[in-house]
């Protein structure tokens, strides 16, 4: 079964997390986002990408079979770095990314939303959107904590997410300015999604185009700098470490 789908619905791509219980985000999915954000950035006719995930998740995140069963350290260096880039692309994609937040967003899921230009999340008591990393033993690498920065816009929001590790609901999140609205069930929420991309790009030479160049050039050139110098050795330590391991062997039994 594929960890992901991805179709052409009035130019926009829709691209769907669909792996497993919560999901999750495997190398493959990362495959399938970088050729779709290659794709909206290289065929004209394409407007924008709607992220969005299936059922009662958005994404629960990174794939937790994955990193409990590296095979070498260099195994390790290698995931993360593809995944960096994949992140990088994401942020600098040059049309409309929109976030359609259906379900649960959590870890690298929120991570994803954010590095989107416009977030658009169902209004849902029970939807969960968070950031639990502190309390499992992960840090945030180059491109998730530099995505996580721009998205959450100020240092509070980034202190109440990020250090307290805490769940939060969508409506805190677009009260505090990190998602932009609310719909009320998912055919509302793919219809807006649509609405937003189309206003974004449907203008007289694109200038959405230049204008998300100019707001974001200074960030993704700190994070490309950053990834680019950053010691990789520092996850290799992080994901052979027995405590941290048996950590997330204990999520992944869980969510299962």
């Amino acid at each position: 079964m594929a960890a992901y789908e991805s179709q052409v619905e009035d130019n926009i791509i829709i691209f769907t997390f669909c792996n497993g219980k919560v999901n999750s985000i495997s190398r493959e999915t990362l495959q399938g986002l970088e050729e779709a954000i290659d794709r909206v950035n290289n065929e004209e006719e394409l407007k924008g990408i709607i992220i969005t995930g299936q059922e009662r998740y958005f994404s629960g995140g990174f794939d937790l079979e994955t990193f409990t069963t590296f095979e070498s350290p260099e195994a390790i260096v290698d995931w993360f770095q593809y995944e960096e880039e994949i992140l990088y692309k994401l942020f600098t994609c040059s049309k409309p990314v929109v976030a359609a937040i259906n379900g649960h967003a959590t870890a690298a899921g929120m991570i994803v939303s954010m590095a989107c230009d416009y977030k658009i999340a169902k209004n849902h008591p029970k939807i969960k959107i968070g950031m639990t990393e502190i309390k499992i033993g992960l840090s945030l690498t180059p491109a998730e904590g530099e995505i996580m920065r721009f998205g959450l816009g100020s240092e509070k929001n980034f202190r109440d997410i990020i250090f307290k590790g805490e769940l939060v609901s969508p409506a805190f999140c677009v009260e505090r300015g990190i998602f932009d609205e609310l719909a009320e069930d998912e055919e509302t929420l793919i219809k807006r999604a649509k609405e937003v991309v189309t206003s974004l790009i449907d203008t007289p030479g694109r200038p959405f185009i230049l204008l998300k160049y100019l707001e974001r050039k200074p960030y993704a050139e700190y994070m490309r700098n950053f990834i680019d110098n950053y010691d990789f050795d520092l996850l290799i330590k992080t994901f052979t470490d027995e405590n941290v391991i048996n950590t997330l062997k204990a999520v992944k039994a869980a969510i299962s």
